[in-house]
């Protein structure tokens, strides 16, 4: 037991820094510097990283497992709650809906960027040698219908996808620098 425990946790750490690795270098490609460093740190916490551990998998997120186990992710929500590039973190009460119930707000365009680049280094470290450019698009069409997510975050999120899908990373990591990073500098 506790060989696999020591095994988990190194395969996990691998798992979640080769993530970050692969944030970091698509956030310092658009012009995120800050981002891309303190991107998912919560992840090494004792929160996060002890149910990473305890349902490693390697081919899927543990808070899935984690999901499946308790019906809800402990790890995802204290993970949601303190990383502003997750869609989640941007839900709260509203005076225009009904008492008691929760809306999206507009992310920030700069963490929309984050959120892109999340998705990408996701789909490469899960997929592996299978992933493409349309891994991430595809991802989002699965759940699109499901997302809690304000129209704008939506819309601009499926844009610059759909463009990493059909043009490549080059010319979709330079539109998201011009339109989502660089805007807020003129």
């Amino acid at each position: 037991m506790m060989g696999t425990m020591v095994r988990n946790a190194w395969s996990h750490f691998r798992t979640i820094t080769y993530h970050k690795y692969l944030v970091a270098k698509g956030c310092f490609r658009v012009g995120l510097y800050r981002q891309g460093i303190l991107h998912d740190l919560s992840k090494y916490g004792p929160t996060e990283f002890m149910v990473g551990v305890r349902n490693y998998q390697g081919n899927r997120s543990p808070n899935d497992a984690e999901r499946e186990v308790l019906g809800y992710s402990t790890a995802w929500l204290h993970h949601k709650g303190r990383n502003r590039h997750h869609f989640e973190y941007w839900l709260d009460y509203s005076k225009q809906a009904p008492p008691g119930q929760m809306v999206p707000i507009p992310m920030p365009d700069r963490y929309i960027a984050e959120m892109i680049m999340d998705r990408i280094a996701a789909c490469k470290v899960y997929k592996g040698k299978d992933y493409t450019d349309s891994s991430p698009y595809e991802y989002f069409q699965k759940g699109a219908k499901h997302h809690a997510m304000h129209p704008y975050t939506s819309q601009t999120l499926e844009r610059m996808l759909k463009m990493l899908a059909e043009e490549g990373e080059e010319k979709t990591f330079c539109c998201i620098r011009e339109e989502l990073v660089r805007k807020k500098k003129k």
